[in-house]
């Protein structure tokens, strides 16, 4: 039959012509609205669907579209395949940028945070995200913000967070504390300003009392997160088992204590090495060298802690004027101070063992300081091949250890070390106390107040929230103060306890504190005696499904499982870890290089819509592959999918005006057995979301149908129906526009998110027959396609009468027949 629609024709549809009908029917229908925000009586299976949220610092862009795609595919698919789908939105809404922007443009930075979130949310309507926007919450709100300060005051009060003293990264443009991250070849990611470092008081979270639970409780998300992200978090966090040792220091009463993972090594120290701006390097200095210590302080100021520790860095320091004595051998070793050494990392001072580890043999060779073998493992003289011999092997040179293989004398090292009181077994961590404070306007108060009299004081609950002032704050205050010690009237209060005058706390909360437990309090963002909604987090948590990027691994993913876990100890959470199921969607890049103003290869998204189509920009993201992998968009043509979808279209509109036949007829078997091949596929390859295999399914499909339509039974057979019904209904996870359009031609009422998935009949893909082969003294003689319940005789029978079988026997007897029913039989003979 020659359809009367001509498939190969140029004529396209475009579902921005009926965006929003189709917006405005979903509305009405309340289609992607919980059928029970709180769970009430809600059936047992539930999903809730969780994307890392955006930062408003515009309109959403390509990574945007990338990510929300895959996400709302998900979303469609768990919700037509009859869970309970729970798919929030919200917005980060406070931070730096936000900031900065207003301070360009002289606004109030609420002013461009919440014209940007306008403009984000409607281009998310546009794109056809099936947000339950009932969940919608913005982190700048006082009604959100106020469970910040809620919650760090718990922490305060179990000695979670605290104050003290710390050097950190300083940006004298952005008038603000740096994280590593953000700092890139000594410059300020954002203005590209010259960092410096500076010592400030800040507040922390005690992140580090956790360090081994964060690790222990990774065993629960084996082979549900991505493998990467679980090992980049065990290398930030560190786990090192060794030895503290302590070390006399001339003229010095007290010792100074390292950490070594290698105590056999001890004997080997020929050096000592201190971070250079450790409190303590400037302690040990010798007041005839404490200006080259400056200098060279100075020098390295810039350099960011991964720089530091590049193997690739040459390697330097400046001698200290003292010495230090090894408790063992009672050598004086001299002290220097080093950038390769980090302040934050133990105790910032090491026993630099040249010969056995080579960082600290760069250095000595460098600075031309003893290399000693103390531990022979087979490797040539590290003094004058440059490589450190740093495996394990027999002691040499080490007291009355000499002759001990390594591993043993660990133990004994330590244990003598510890009878002399100079040492004891211990376990150290790389991850620090997260640093929490911002000397910024745009973010959450600290809820603390400072009086002379009481020092700390909590602002109570019940004076909750702390607002931010409206007025008499400047952005960019004079001496590098926070903008809100300018708000003098805002900052000067009576103190809560006593009563005396006293001053509010003027930093903001780093915005990762924010985001680090948002996805609790979506079930009912609206939820007013407590952070969130008990009722909600027995329905809802922890999130099934949690999709964004890999680049989040040792921030916001480290601090929502930690925050969780001081949830979980204060009895407020059954759970001890937030996120199910992780996946990490790639990067969206042009000409091979990440999307830039700077670079020029800015794609802009709304331009892209514009063209092709909401539906084709997100088909055309998911189909590029998986969605761990970043894709180039120069290298993709979404003219492709404006074609496919177009087919689709046509096809259900074609079969839709199609005179039907009987409905006791159920059509051509073959096409129907192919449908359900299709459906059984798709519904696989979702579950394990391999989508863009799955767009590949529902092309091929499209191709089976088109073809059956053309020249097999025609439009109005029944199983061509079917399947035109299965595709659309399938396709609307990924283009709910033109399904919406496609479903409306075969004669349905809206939506076709409330169609289902289609379910798979098994009993009609399930293979009736199968092939058996016949053998004779087991060589193949023949293959014969037989139902599959076939009994042992009658396959037998089959066997001895087949040609190939009697040709093979050429008359000769048959001593036995081996029948493995269905799959074989092999002939024996008399020979």
């Amino acid at each position: 039959m020659t359809s009367s629609v001509d498939d190969s024709s140029d004529e396209t549809f475009d579902p921005t012509t009926t965006v929003d009908r189709w917006l405005r029917s979903w509305d009405l229908l309340g289609s992607f609205e919980v059928s029970r925000l709180l769970g009430d009586g809600a059936p047992a299976e539930r999903r809730y669907i969780v994307s890392m949220f955006p930062y408003p610092s515009g309109d959403l862009h390509m990574g945007h579209a990338e990510v929300y795609a895959i996400s709302d595919a998900m979303a469609r698919f768990a919700r037509m395949s009859g869970a309970d789908t729970l798919f929030p939105v919200g917005w980060d809404s406070f931070g730096l940028p936000a900031e900065n922007a207003a301070f360009k443009r002289e606004l109030d930075p609420r002013d461009w945070t919440y014209r940007n979130i306008a403009t984000q949310a409607e281009s998310f309507r546009r794109l056809g995200i099936s947000f339950d926007w009932r969940t919608r919450l913005h982190t700048s709100d006082p009604e959100y913000y106020r469970w910040n300060q809620w919650l760090f005051l718990r922490m305060y009060e179990r000695g979670l967070a605290y104050r003290a003293d710390a050097t950190v990264n300083w940006c004298p443009t952005d008038q603000t504390v740096l994280a590593n991250e953000q700092v890139i070849q000594g410059r300020c990611e954002r203005c590209g300003a010259q960092v410096r470092k500076r010592a400030l008081t800040q507040w922390f979270f005690r992140i580090t009392e956790y360090a081994q639970r964060l690790l222990d409780d990774m065993a629960q998300l084996e082979g549900a997160w991505p493998s990467e992200v679980l090992t980049m978090q065990r290398n930030w966090i560190g786990r090192s088992e060794g030895a503290h040792i302590d070390f006399a220091i001339d003229g010095r009463s007290a010792p100074v204590r390292v950490f070594t993972t290698r105590p056999d090594t001890i004997y080997g120290a020929t050096v000592f090495v201190v971070a250079c701006d450790a409190p303590l390097a400037a302690e040990l200095c010798a007041p005839d060298r404490s200006t080259d210590l400056i200098i060279y302080r100075d020098s390295v100021a810039a350099a960011t802690e991964i720089e530091r520790l590049s193997t690739d860095r040459p390697k330097t320091g400046v001698f200290l004027g003292t010495y230090a004595v090894n408790p063992l051998s009672g050598e004086r070793i001299p002290v220097y101070a080093a950038d390769y050494v980090l302040a934050g990392y133990g105790t910032g001072a090491i026993m630099a063992v040249p010969a056995h580890d080579q960082r600290d043999l760069d250095f000595a060779l460098a600075l031309g300081l003893p290399v000693r073998t103390v531990i022979e493992t087979g490797a040539a003289d590290p003094a004058r091949t440059g490589v450190a011999a740093d495996g394990v092997g027999v002691l040499v040179d080490s007291g009355r250890f000499t002759g001990a293989h390594s591993v043993a004398a660990q133990a004994e090292i330590v244990a003598e070390l510890a009878e002399r009181g100079r040492g004891a077994p211990t376990v150290t961590y790389r991850l620090h106390d997260w640093l929490l404070s911002r000397q910024r306007y745009w973010g959450t108060p600290i809820p603390i107040i400072h009086c002379d009299t009481c020092g700390e004081v909590a602002v109570p609950d019940e004076q909750l929230p702390v607002r931010l002032p409206e007025t008499g704050y400047q952005l960019r205050p004079e001496g590098g103060r926070s903008p809100l010690a300018s708000a003098t009237d805002w900052a000067e209060v009576a103190c809560p306890r006593c009563g005396a005058p006293a001053r509010r706390d003027t930093d903001t909360m780093d915005t990762f504190v924010d985001s680090s437990w948002y996805f609790l309090r979506y079930p009912n963002p609206d939820y007013a005696d407590g952070p969130f909604d008990p009722a909600g987090i027995a329905r809802w948590l922890p999130v099934d499904e949690y999709i964004g990027g890999k680049e989040h691994a040792t921030g916001h993913l480290l601090y929502a499982r930690f925050l969780t876990k001081v949830l979980h100890d204060a009895g407020m959470l059954p759970f001890t870890e937030p996120f199910t199921r992780l996946t990490n969607q790639g990067q969206v890049l042009m000409d091979g290089k990440a999307m830039s103003k700077s670079l020029g290869n800015l794609v802009n998204l709304q331009e892209q819509i514009e063209l092709y189509g909401p539906d084709a920009v997100r088909v055309t993201m998911i189909f590029a592959g998986p969605p761990e992998d970043d894709i180039d968009w120069a290298d993709l043509a979404p003219q492709g999918a404006v074609k496919w979808l177009a087919r689709v279209y046509r096809l259900a509109d074609e079969i839709g005006r199609a005179a039907g036949t009987s409905v006791e007829t159920v059509g051509s078997s073959a096409v129907r057995r192919s449908v359900h091949e299709v459906i059984a596929k798709a519904t696989e390859l979702m579950a394990a979301k391999r989508l863009n295999v799955t767009i590949a399914q529902l092309m091929q499909l499209t191709n089976l149908l088109r073809k059956a339509v053309d020249s097999g039974p025609g439009a109005g057979d029944p199983a061509i129906r079917e399947g035109a019904e299965a595709l659309v209904r399938m396709t609307s996870c990924f283009a709910p526009f033109t399904a919406e359009e496609a479903w409306q031609r075969l004669g349905h009422r809206p939506s076709v998110s409330d169609s289902g998935w289609p379910v798979t009949d098994f009993a009609l893909i399930t293979a009736e027959t199968t092939v058996c082969v016949f053998q004779v003294d087991g060589k193949v003689r023949g293959r014969v396609e037989v139902p599959t319940g076939i009994d042992d005789e009658s396959l037998r029978r089959l066997a001895l009468s087949a040609p190939g079988v009697t040709n093979a026997l050429a008359g000769r007897a048959v001593s036995n027949v081996i029948v493995r029913a269905p799959k074989l039989v092999n002939v024996v003979s008399g020979r």
